[in-house]
């Protein structure tokens, strides 16, 4: 928004050329995002919407793409805001030179944002604290071109979209099935909707105060496709942590706030049997702005990293999963028998001739183990035998999608390729272009065996088989074997060495070749029970070095590899998840003293973005400044960047639990450097768990009725 006398146009060129560059993906580093999914804001750190990506967001709309604020020929200086939990932010400016007797501001203009599904509330208010009348022309200009994401996410520009009168104080904007209104309380004395402008005459005396309602709702004709879920009903209990260290404190409260506003429900839930007890299951979107949807491997992940706060979240999303799971082989798509899916949206993305997304996309090679991975945690932490059972069969099929797809050309490993020739060319986690290369630069040839997808389908076999055995169900033995011969397979073939010694290449090319590349993947083959003692201490002494340990955390691509580039998305950037996945397997596989300064790391982070880390920042590390650089088109917030904070958490204090063992285990390792730490509101097994940590290590919990606490 334009806070200042000047039009939208004449301000800053450069901020407004950096913002608006036709075909580049704008910049959010600066950006405030306030959200309740499926809708959000993007505004600038004044509150203002008019470049970039600035907006109101409902379904992968943008339902309002600018909303300036002016006060004729007064000048608004913006003082302060910002985020207020994840659906609030509050911004002030002082009306420069109204009313003033004295250097002291006299005037001044708060706004307070709320958003929720459908709907986002700008409250403005001017409070007159100086001791002169003031009279002053308000107005509110708004306009929007209704743009997919996907053009936004492009940089490219659509024309507006005229706005109609709808009353007395209401704009109203329509464009297909999709339609928004911006309606003023009180009704302003003037309203020209040729320019989408409302205008106010206000007057203050001293010490008085004068208030408008802006309400924008946006929705589309057909409903939403994942419907907002509703406040007070998060499928989880939330966490309050006391600690001697109050950024990890703010870390956690602001994750669990912007989690609440990642939710999202799957309509199709409501087809099943009716009950007190039902309720729509619920999974987390993947991040604002670009990925507020269904993600596969994001809900998943986010999923499990929340297991310690309670189960429900994880039971929505496999079954949210599960509904669409693949039945049938598509080359389309992507989609084959038993395969997890990788993203849905309302309609095609085309992103350019050559890239382009259909509706529901199932290239991904990691979701499918990875679901049955989350089966298998969140019976361990207490899921109802009877909501793991009839997920079984969705188990079978998906370890049979794993068998057969390793199968596929005899080698044994999961490996991907594009075969439809539009959609993504590496279809792991690091799912861009030019991510799995070799230490000299070269890219990999297809298809392409990650080292890191292996470890997920040997911890997805073995937790199959533990599933299959408990059930009474038939192949506990024929999986323990195939991840037996996968770990065997591995070691042959995986393991490079170069000056500082062996470990795993990222991948295997078309060719069976290493791709020699040192990369952050490390971290995820620990405690998944591929690596033995050994080769474990040899990733973990590997994880501590300067060029993967950034000191904020893990680089994505080595430092000295050729390539290394700071900026690069998934080739020298850190990514929040990828550090905890790391942290929490350093200590899965017995090495708390690796995980602390990692952890340490991302906590650094965490506080230098204000408790709201973002989807990835830029690899630099400390050698440039104290804080990290934001990587400038980063989702904030993004799910399994703020789910880390509960990962990081489990991993400090050595948390685990096997409900059908009955035993809970804490095992604080370096949870101590934050001592005394108190956590309460736990969840295992449907029961509150509280954890005291004492400043010399002494660990007190009262475990859930019919578990023992196993203390490490």
């Amino acid at each position: 928004m334009d806070t200042t006398v000047k039009t939208q146009d004449s301000s800053n060129p450069e901020v407004t050329d950096a913002q608006d560059s036709e075909g580049l993906q704008p910049f959010l580093h600066d950006a405030v995002v306030t959200l309740h999914a499926p809708s959000f804001v993007i505004s600038r750190p004044d509150g203002g919407l008019g470049s970039g990506a600035d907006g109101f967001f409902h379904g992968d709309r943008r339902a309002l793409a600018r909303l300036a604020v002016t006060v004729e020929g007064v000048p608004l200086a913006p003082v302060a805001g910002g985020f207020r939990g994840a659906g609030h932010a509050d911004f002030q400016a002082v009306l420069r030179g109204l009313g003033e007797t004295t250097p002291d501001p006299a005037v001044v203009l708060y706004r307070r944002r709320a958003v929720r599904a459908g709907q986002w509330e700008e409250n403005l208010e001017i409070v007159n604290s100086g001791i002169r009348r003031v009279a002053l022309r308000l107005t509110v200009a708004a306009g929007t071109d209704l743009a997919p994401m996907e053009d936004v996410k492009s940089g490219r520009r659509r024309p507006p979209v005229p706005a109609t009168a709808a009353g007395p104080g209401e704009l109203a904007w329509q464009q297909d099935t999709f339609g928004v209104r911006l309606a003023a309380d009180p009704a302003p004395a003037a309203l020209d909707a040729a320019a989408g402008r409302l205008s106010y005459d206000v007057q203050l005396d001293p010490g008085a105060s004068w208030t408008a309602l802006l309400r924008v709702t946006a929705a589309h004709a057909d409903g939403d496709q994942f419907p907002g879920a509703g406040p007070g009903t998060a499928p989880w209990r939330t966490p309050a942590l006391h600690s001697a260290d109050r950024r990890l404190d703010r870390w956690l409260r602001q994750s669990v706030a912007d989690l609440d506003g990642l939710r999202l429900t799957d309509p199709r839930s409501a087809e099943a049997p009716a009950g007190p007890e039902h309720r729509a299951d619920q999974f987390l979107a993947a991040g604002a702005p670009w990925f507020l949807t269904l993600f596969g491997r994001d809900a998943l992940w986010a999923a499990r990293m929340l297991l310690p706060l309670g189960t429900d979240l994880a039971a929505g999303t496999l079954r949210t999963l599960a509904r669409r799971q693949g039945t049938t082989t598509d080359p389309d798509t992507d989609e084959q028998p038993g395969r997890i899916l990788h993203e849905v949206r309302r309609g095609t993305q085309n992103f350019t001739d050559a890239f382009a997304l259909p509706p529901v996309y199932y290239g991904t090679v990691d979701a499918t183990p990875l679901w049955v991975t989350l089966l298998h945690d969140a019976w361990r932490w207490g899921l109802d035998p009877a909501e793991v059972e009839p997920l079984l069969p969705h188990a079978e099929a998906a370890l049979a999608w794993m068998r057969d797809q390793a199968a596929a050309d005899g080698d044994g490993f999961l490996k991907y390729v594009d075969r439809t020739g539009r959609g993504l060319a590496n279809q792991g986690w690091k799912d861009s272009g030019d991510s799995i290369r070799h230490q000299d630069g070269r890219l990999a040839d297809p298809p392409i065996a990650l080292c890191e997808v292996q470890a997920y389908a040997h911890e997805a076999a073995r937790g199959g088989a533990a599933l299959l055995r408990a059930f009474g169900r038939p192949g506990a033995d024929a999986w323990e074997d195939w991840a037996h011969r996968l770990a065997g397979r591995f070691r042959e073939r995986f393991w490079v060495e170069d000056a500082h010694g062996p470990y795993p290449a990222v991948a295997l090319d078309r060719d069976g070749r290493p791709v020699d590349a040192v990369t952050s993947a490390f971290g995820h083959l620990l405690g998944t029970g591929l690596l033995n003692d050994e080769e474990s201490a040899t990733l973990a002494a590997r994880l501590t070095r300067g060029d993967l340990d950034s000191g904020h955390g893990l680089r994505t691509l080595s430092g000295e590899a050729v390539g290394f580039n700071p900026y690069g998305y998934h080739i020298g950037s850190i990514w929040p998840h990828d550090t905890a996945i790391a942290v929490h397997g350093l200590v899965r596989a017995g090495f708390p003293d690796a995980a602390a300064p990692l952890a340490a790391g991302l906590l650094e982070a965490a506080d230098a973005f204000g408790g709201r880390l973002p989807e990835l920042y830029a690899g630099h590390g400390g050698a440039p400044g104290a804080h990290p650089a934001p990587y400038p088109a980063s989702c904030r917030p993004q799910a399994w960047a703020a789910a880390s904070a509960v990962l990081v958490l489990r991993a400090a204090l050595g948390l685990d639990a096997d409900v059908p063992a009955g035993t809970v285990t804490l095992a604080p390792g370096f949870a101590r450097r934050y001592g005394p730490l108190t956590v309460t509101g736990l969840q295992v097994a449907g029961a509150r768990m509280d954890v005291e940590v004492a400043a010399d290590g002494t660990v007190s919990a009262t475990p859930p009725a019919g578990t023992t606490l196993v203390s490490g």
